[in-house]
């Protein structure tokens, strides 16, 4: 697949939910947002579904984000489905952190290759301050 300058199209970006364990004062809203009723939502077998459909016309790189999306339920099942598709040479996912550290082993395992930490600052109170209470220790 290629755009309209020619260039090859091999990159997806998916966001896998809109919810969040953060509350950054440039993302959302302190009280947070209305929850998505999940029948709304695509499921995880949908997400893996859809990206073996983009495989096939060509995407090669994959990038999992969200929201957080660490907070998805069975994230690492969708990581191990996704690294199983041959044609997909890049797994990554962006994520807080807050939740990295309990899961990085499984996600690997999984076929998780990178990841990338969204963070402001490693400053402990500029990160309170900018996440509305988040703990900067959880993610270091």
């Amino acid at each position: 697949m290629k755009d309209i300058y020619g260039r090859e199209i091999n990159y997806l970006r998916v966001s896998i939910t809109d919810r969040c364990n953060l509350r950054c004062r440039y993302c959302m809203p302190e009280e947070g947002i209305r929850k998505v009723d999940q029948y709304n939502i695509l499921s995880l077998e949908e997400i893996a579904r859809l990206i073996r459909v983009a495989a096939g016309t060509g995407i090669r790189k994959v990038r999992l984000t969200g929201g957080e999306p660490l907070i998805r339920r069975n994230i690492v099942q969708l990581v191990e489905d996704i690294a199983s598709l041959p044609e997909i040479d890049d797994l990554a996912l962006t994520t807080n952190g807050l939740l990295f550290s309990s899961m990085a082993e499984d996600l690997q395992k999984a076929g998780l290759k990178r990841v990338n930490f969204s963070m402001d600052t490693l400053q402990a109170e500029k990160f309170k301050y900018i996440t509305r209470g988040g703990e900067l220790e959880k993610v270091t």
